[in-house]
């Protein structure tokens, strides 16, 4: 990422993100109330003894929280100026793990924007698209910053928000609709949850992280998975799951597995050890450069 991160441990991350400005003047919030929160015990979600009285307060049942992102050489939309960021592996999203490690889906399709869902028994969905909800609420900042790093391989952009909003957001407590009390405005769930998918981002710098351990993207060099998992290790305090295609040889993503103390809006971010096995062959993985086409020169500004 282009911004300069100081490279220590993650797992005490600040609960706002790099770069944070408070609101514009006139421009609605779109945080929860949780106010009642403040009288909960503080215990990271998946490690808590007693049942939650507020799930508002933390993530439930998903509380194995990812972060994920993806390293992808090309967009198949360079023509419609969907790029992708120099210096950065890009979003993939914002996962509700349940603590064993299975996951629920499509938890409330009263929410549901995915046009193309991949779970056939979703109806696809056929409105305006979410980049107009963030533009309703004025956040042209926020808009800018997913245009720039959330950026989908073989779709639109939009749509593969859409995507992950209605998959993952809505099985997410802390981003139900009741969360935001009476004065709830349409779609603010929504964009407060692309807020708290950035704010994540943040705290996982991955290209700078491999970066600073000598790795980089090459069309020559390869790397072992164990590399990779080390110089990630010291960075955020855990071992990430990493995804490799091609038979395991051609690193795809990375997953930042976390346990959260407060909401996943704001929480304290606590990584801990993947608990899916990585994907990727022990030696010979490539971390291939992305083709100069599909590049393009960016700056942080959130």
């Amino acid at each position: 990422m282009v911004a300069v991160y100081s490279i220590v441990v993650l797992a005490v991350a600040s609960t706002v993100y790099a770069g944070w400005a408070p609101p514009v003047p006139g421009l609605p919030n779109t945080f929860p109330n949780i106010a009642a929160c403040v009288d909960q015990p503080l215990e990271y979600s998946c490690e808590n003894t007693t049942t939650l009285k507020n799930t508002c307060c933390s993530p439930t049942p998903g509380g194995l929280v990812l972060q994920t992102q993806f390293w992808d050489t090309y967009t198949g939309f360079e023509k419609k100026g969907q790029l992708l960021p120099k210096d950065s592996w890009t979003i993939h999203g914002l996962w509700p793990d349940n603590c064993d490690g299975s996951f629920e889906q499509y938890c409330d399709l009263s929410r549901q924007y995915d046009p193309a869902p991949d779970d056939k028994t979703v109806p696809a969905y056929h409105g305006p698209g979410v980049d107009t909800f963030i533009k309703k609420f004025g956040r042209k900042d926020l808009l800018d910053f997913m245009n720039k790093y959330w950026v989908s391989q073989g779709s639109p952009s939009a749509s593969f928000w859409a995507h992950e909003f209605s998959k993952h957001a809505t099985c997410t407590s802390t981003f139900d609709v009741a969360c935001y009390g009476p004065g709830y405005k349409k779609h603010q769930d929504v964009v407060d949850f692309y807020d708290a998918v950035v704010r994540a981002f943040h705290m996982f710098p991955t290209w700078t992280m491999l970066a600073a351990s000598g790795i980089t993207p090459s069309n020559k060099t390869t790397y072992s998975l164990s590399q990779f998992q080390t110089a990630l290790k010291a960075q955020s305090g855990a071992i990430p799951y990493l995804g490799c295609g091609h038979n395991g040889t051609v690193l795809q993503e990375v997953w930042y597995f976390n346990h959260v103390s407060g909401t996943e809006q704001f929480g304290r971010f606590k990584p801990v050890d993947s608990t899916t096995k990585s994907s990727c062959n022990a030696t010979g993985i490539h971390y291939y450069e992305r083709s100069p086409k599909s590049v393009r020169e960016v700056r942080d500004e959130l």
